[in-house]
């Protein structure tokens, strides 16, 4: 090959070094390249997907045809068998290996031949296998029976079926090669590929009753796709079979039929029928509408939707579809109807493989699903009272429900426009070799990418190659998917409640009783007051409105997918009319998505959040991240915060206002560590340590606040004064509603009598308690001393000798164990330390526990099962006094620390789970022993949390079902739109495992 020669081939795309001989030998090429009369084929060739592959395939094809100089001609001068010929053999090597199987068959690509209508399919496939075409269908009384069977039926369907895909796609791909020819609709080619698949079943069928004989009458219900009009070139044809009567011949003859076809044609699947792959294949009528009354959950109503009589005996057919629609259209109204819907929807999501996501065209997000389910779910909500909605068809449905008013105009439009595109796609991949696919070629695999562009007739645009422009329209027709998927549900509902509609654009207009409705269908229990939340978040012409116009859409369906969207959207409203003077409250929503999702699950969550919000709003900044992530902010060093909080409280002179700024600077953690909670940043023991954290601040704050005012108010300082942290405090296992346990320790200074000191002590300490007490929104400041020795009889504060005379003589092994937690936490340090100094020997006596000590702290705490559970509490789900929950765990360690730290220093910590890992390191309790009551702690710990993030106050139970119940669970990471079953099963295992082990270790049982 000269250069020259391999320059102009190279432009028309050949680049095989064979070309050349190839076009030569069919006279297309000649020493000054094409030939007269071939150019129009060679362009034709260049324009093919592939050329090369173009070429190769006529090579084939001119060596396997009878007449070559017939189809040379005809090439010359037949516009559209050049575009259809060329095109398909560029396009499908399976499609043009048939071709070349059956060679004369290029003559149905010829002239104004073109692919079958639905009748002329159906009596082309009946007469290959022998069937009269015009007798009554098989599979009702006196049906037509095929001639062959066998083999031999298979061969001749499987032939026919495949000539007629052939023409259908050679028709499809025409502009593809002659850009004159007219280019044939998605949703064309859709409807006939359904009516090629009901005219194969319809021979299969025939061949079925010519092989088993006629018995009954036997309708053959098309679904999916193929109900819809709208299958793909390779799919698997769902069906359900109803029998007059459904008896072992009738269910033989279905069977058949499905072999038949799966083996001549494609896969039949029958997994859509009453109880899926272990119900009866085929049911009478009767046993239907039973069953669908009885038993049928809302996602066979809505694969119902697509249902209609394809083969078999029609009059049975059309009763079935009869008989069902009404069951259809009323399926929106189940209590159930969202749970379930959603619950399908992630069983589809779940199929996607991570790697694969992001070239999903059908699973993937911004794909052919979000625009089908979306369609389907505006039809059931709103197809119960209007009945031009009630299409099987996507985009019949979907221009009925944007002429209805529905979906906006430019809205249906555009989905429209996108789900065309990505059927195209999803059919040029299919085509290639016919085979099942839904995935784009991987990015590196520029080549694949460059075919399924010019399949899909792209062109290079000036700024990107063709590779280019097919990854771009993929991205933004994705990306559009999502964005109407939110849209379609929720814009038009602004339009109904809107005041000034101006600003909403191109919407749909819904009026206020189909506005109810789909708030109810999608997941709202009181449509009305959501519809009057919108109202007033919407309402005026003001610049704040319109942004909410424009947001609204995007939370409402992060809103829905939350626990309780009704409580979400009033704390939206109330957190939105708290910050509307703040200048970045909606720009910061507005322009960083992620805190606008991030916020609506937290508001459709928990109580205690939007409460803490409106105070301090600041924390929104938090919830933002660069790309991924979560702001460095939301995770910051308790220890941090902690100085940070003491420092600005330090700038106070008197306590009221010392205490209200520690007031607001807790909030202001609470909330921060409520978030990261929620969203998943921060572990329990984190969650913990944080919380304890701040309240250790707030102690400390406050102390010294109160201090310095006696001083200015000329109060001399007559004592030293430690505050002792008992219980979870002492712990750093403080929960959200948890009370600050503490011991008062007071010694005289230089110069002052033990009575100055108590007395001068107790003021300070009554301040701080008053002072942290009083009645605020925020959740409370209970500073609890009744740990102190003789309790609330006692004196609020001793003086360190007088604690040391008290525990010689009166101390009990109750307070021996309640100070196994007890660590310094504010006030003077030195005098925490030898306090700590002074109760080591009581709380970890060095001779260890008396059988007598084990018994009594045994019955005490019996006790306190008995007779502190609230009435009518279930102790299986009680978090702190329940079976193996946070009482049996601590119980459990602190009698271990007891018996044992007086010789094993390294079970001195005021931590239970750091006592666990350090008694299974002194082998006093094995590792899986251990593991159980960590599982059981940390469970109920995290429930407990959980409880308060929800409901915005204290509780230790478990919530026995509803909202509450599912919105607890998915505090704890469960899915909002899963089983709240789940969560509280395992929930009890862990506490029954933990339970299991506190008998034997604790009982001794």
């Amino acid at each position: 090959m000269d250069r020259r020669t391999g320059a102009s081939l190279t432009l028309l795309g050949l680049t095989e070094s064979w070309a050349e001989s190839t076009l030569r030998e069919f006279g297309w090429w000649g020493d000054d390249g094409p030939t007269p009369g071939a150019e129009q084929v060679m362009w034709a060739l260049a324009r093919s997907p592939d050329p090369n592959a173009a070429l190769r395939g006529m090579e084939r094809l001119m060596n396997a045809v009878s007449d070559r100089t017939e189809l040379d001609a005809a090439l010359r001068s037949d516009v559209r068998l050049r575009g259809r010929l060329t095109a398909l053999l560029g396009s499908s090597t399976a499609l043009t290996d048939h071709l070349v199987t059956h060679p004369d068959r290029w003559h149905r690509l010829a002239g104004d031949v073109g692919p079958a209508d639905a009748e002329g399919a159906a009596a082309t496939m009946l007469r290959a296998v022998g069937a009269d075409p015009d007798a009554p269908p098989a599979g009702s009384p006196g049906g037509s029976a095929a001639r062959l069977t066998g083999a031999e039926a298979i061969a001749a369907l499987r032939a026919v079926y495949r000539d007629e895909v052939m023409a259908l796609a050679a028709a499809d791909l025409a502009a593809v090669g002659e850009p004159e020819l007219p280019v044939m609709e998605i949703e064309d080619v859709t409807a006939r590929l359904s009516d090629l698949a009901a005219a194969a079943l319809k021979a299969a069928l025939a061949v079925a009753v010519a092989e088993v004989g006629e018995v009954g009458r036997l309708a053959v219900i098309a679904m999916g796709k193929c109900g819809g009009h709208e299958l793909n070139y390779v799919s698997d044809v769902d069906v359900v079979f109803v029998a007059e009567p459904a008896d072992q011949a009738t269910t033989k003859l279905a069977n058949r039929m499905m072999r038949v076809a799966g083996e001549a044609c494609f896969q039949v699947d029958a997994n859509l029928r009453p109880e899926g792959r272990q119900g009866a294949l085929v049911r009478t009528l009767e046993g239907h509408v039973s069953y669908y009354k009885r038993w049928a959950k809302t996602w066979e109503f809505q694969a119902l939707l697509k249902a209609r009589p394809v083969a078999g005996d029609a009059e049975l057919g059309k009763a079935y579809t009869e008989a069902v629609a009404p069951m259809v259209w009323s399926a929106a109204g189940r209590e159930d109807f969202v749970a379930e819907v959603q619950a399908m929807r992630r069983r589809v999501e779940e199929h996607i493989r991570p790697d694969l996501a992001d070239r999903e065209l059908k699973l993937g997000p911004g794909g052919l699903r979000d625009v089908e389910f979306a369609v389907q779910l505006l039809q059931l909500v709103h197809g119960r009272t209007d009945e031009s909605l009630r299409s099987p068809t996507t985009l019949e449905a979907l221009a009925a429900l944007r002429d209805g008013g529905y979906v906006g105009r430019d809205d249906g439009a555009n989905l429209a426009a996108s789900y065309r595109f990505l059927r195209l796609l999803e059919h040029r991949l299919q085509l290639q070799r016919m085979r099942r696919t839904h995935q784009l070629p991987p990015p590196q695999d520029t080549e694949a990418l460059r075919w399924l562009a010019r399949a899909a007739r792209m062109r290079p645009d000036g700024r990107y190659d063709v590779v280019g422009v097919l990854l771009n329209e993929w991205q933004r027709n994705a990306r559009r998917v999502r964005r109407l998927h939110q849209k379609l549900f929720y814009r038009p509902l602004l339009s109904a409640v809107a005041r000034v509609t101006a600003d909403l654009g191109d919407v749909g207009r819904l009026s206020e009783e189909a506005a109810k409705a789909r708030m109810k269908a999608l997941g709202w229990v009181s449509p009305e007051g959501a519809l009057n939340h919108l109202r007033a978040l919407t309402s005026g012409i003001s610049r704040a409105a319109a942004i909410q116009t424009a947001l609204l859409p995007v939370l409402l369906d992060e809103l829905s997918r939350t626990p309780d969207p009704d409580r979400g959207l009033l704390a939206y409203r109330r957190v939105s009319e708290a910050l509307a003077d703040t200048p970045w409250y909606l720009r910061l929503l507005r322009d960083e998505g992620q805190v606008a999702n991030r916020l609506m699950h937290l508001l459709g969550t928990s109580a205690l959040v939007p409460d803490l919000l409106v105070r301090a709003p600041e924390v929104l900044r938090m919830l933002a991240a660069p790309s991924t992530g979560f702001s460095d902010d939301l995770t910051r060093d308790p220890a941090e915060v902690a100085n940070s909080l003491r420092l600005s409280v330090a700038r106070h002179t008197d306590p009221a206002s010392a205490a209200a700024t520690a007031r607001s600077l807790r909030r202001h953690e609470l909330l921060r560590v409520a978030c990261a909670d929620l969203l998943g940043v921060l572990s329990t023991p984190e969650v913990c340590a944080a919380l304890s954290s701040v309240w250790v601040a707030v102690l400390q704050a406050t102390l010294d606040a109160v201090e310095r005012t006696l001083k200015a108010e000329g109060t001399e300082r007559a004592a030293r004064i430690a505050v002792i942290g008992m219980g979870r405090l002492g712990g750093s296992e403080l929960g959200y509603g948890s009370d600050a346990d503490v011991l008062f320790v007071c010694e005289p200074v230089e110069g002052a009598d033990e009575r100055e000191a108590v007395r001068y002590a107790t003021t300070v300490a009554e301040t701080v308690r008053r002072t942290l007490g009083a009645p605020s929104p925020d959740p409370a400041l209970i500073v609890d001393a009744d740990l102190r020795p003789e309790g609330r009889n006692g004196p609020l504060v001793r003086t360190l000798e007088s604690y040391r005379s008290y525990y010689e003589r009166w101390s009990e092994v109750w307070e021996a164990q309640a100070l196994l937690r007890a660590r310094p936490v504010a006030g003077d340090a030195d005098l925490g330390r030898r306090f700590i100094e002074l109760i080591d020997p009581i709380r970890y006596p060095p001779e260890g526990l008396s059988a007598a000590a084990v018994a009594e702290i045994r019955r005490i705490k019996a006790r306190v099962d008995a007779e502190r559970l609230p009435r009518g509490a279930d102790r299986s789900t009680h978090t702190k006094l329940g079976h193996g929950g946070l009482a049996d765990v601590e119980w459990t360690v602190q009698l271990l620390q007891l018996q044992h730290a007086g010789d094993i220093p390294e079970l001195r910590t005021t931590s239970t789970l750091e006592g666990l890992r350090e008694a299974v390191a002194a082998e006093l309790i094995s590792p899986s022993d251990a593991a159980a009551l960590e599982a059981g702690w940390t469970m109920a710990t995290r429930a407990r949390n959980a409880i308060m993030l929800v409901r915005g106050k204290p509780g230790d139970q478990l919530p026995r079902s509803g909202r509450e119940l599912v919105a607890v669970a998915h505090a704890m990471g469960y899915p909002a739109d899963g089983d709240p079953g789940v969560f509280v099963d395992d929930y009890r295992r862990a506490t029954r495992r933990a339970r299991a082990v506190v008998e034997r270790v604790f009982y001794g049982w």
